[in-house]
């Protein structure tokens, strides 16, 4: 039995349907969605546990403390939920290259 995981990740031009892959090694199944909101990534998520009975979700770093107690909710605590956060410095570094290509377009 495979270690099951979901990746989320946002984007102001994803399209779930479209935008996702899996990493299948046979013990770790790794499924990846970029979504476009919060209520999307919650409808994926469940979506996703509903077929696959996932071990864990892990989110990108623009996901808040609310979204992801919002998604462990949703998914009725049988899931680990956590989220990619990296130190000071790197974060300044993905900010601005966020900054640049999501809201100066």
């Amino acid at each position: 039995m495979a270690f099951k995981a979901l990746f989320l990740a946002h984007a102001p031009d994803a399209d779930c349907e479209k935008h996702r892959s899996i990493i299948d090694t046979g013990r770790y199944r790794l499924l990846t969605v970029v979504v476009k909101s919060q209520d999307e990534a919650i409808k994926v998520a469940k979506s996703i546990y509903d077929e696959e009975t996932i071990d864990a979700v892990l989110l990108c770093p623009g996901f808040t403390h609310s979204d992801v107690a919002e998604i462990f909710q949703v998914l009725e605590g049988k899931v680990s939920v956590s989220v990619a956060r990296g130190d000071g410095p790197s974060n300044k570094i993905s900010q601005a290259v966020l900054k640049k290509e999501y809201f100066n377009k």
